[in-house]
């Protein structure tokens, strides 16, 4: 299993190209598709974004694995589909009406896809309907919401207020966060999670979609 961990670790040092090769060379040896991306690519996040958390890394460092992840991905997606490999879950994400920061939202994503999601990225200055069509389109487990201003905080609960208009409300996990969102605002607006950061959203989301469909 050396080589597993080697793309772990090339992964978390953002080397793209040894990551592709290793993949690759994975593959050709025959190791199971599920094993190269659960023990190489997603543990070899979850590891950058547990130091991330930490303040270990930073942006940058988080930005760079998250490219070597997806151009593992690119190879394996492929044989993923071949032996029928099943996302832990589906996230619609994306920042609210208004608002047209997307750092913190593009974090998100990249920590969810290395959670095992699958990710449906709507952008920035997405409007309520824009993240619910697209939510009930997909089959989506949780709507992700971000917000970088003030101004644009309101807009998140246009999102729940649309979901319970159309009496769907509990379908959906409704996650929020942005640098001026705290859990009090969660609370207010009838959101399912808050969380400070990018690593912490991603744990929250595996483990809320894992338990709502044990239940």
């Amino acid at each position: 299993m050396a080589l597993i961990e080697e793309i772990s670790e090339f992964l978390q040092k953002g080397r793209a190209k040894n990551v592709k090769t290793l993949v690759q060379q994975a593959l050709d040896e025959g190791l199971d598709p599920k094993v190269i991306l659960n023990e190489g690519l997603l543990s070899g996040m979850m590891i950058i974004g547990e130091k991330f958390k930490n303040n270990e890394v930073f942006v940058p460092e988080v930005l760079v694995a998250a490219r070597a992840m997806n151009t593992g991905l690119e190879i394996l997606e492929p044989k993923l589909v071949e032996v029928g490999n099943e996302p832990v879950g589906k996230a619609v994400i994306g920042t609210v009406k208004g608002d047209l920061h997307d750092i913190g939202k593009n974090l998100v994503a990249m920590m969810l896809k290395g959670a095992g999601m699958q990710i449906f990225d709507i952008g920035v200055d997405a409007g309520a309907e824009a993240f619910i069509d697209k939510a009930e389109e997909v089959g989506a487990d949780v709507i992700c919401m971000s917000a970088l201003l003030t101004t644009t905080m309101p807009n998140m609960k246009e999102v729940i207020s649309g979901l319970e208009a159309r009496g769907i409300r509990d379908k959906y996990i409704v996650m929020i966060g942005g640098a001026p969102v705290n859990q009090n605002f969660a609370d207010q607006i009838g959101a399912d999670f808050y969380t400070a950061d990018a690593a912490t959203a991603a744990e929250t989301a595996k483990k809320a979609v894992t338990e709502k469909k044990a239940s």
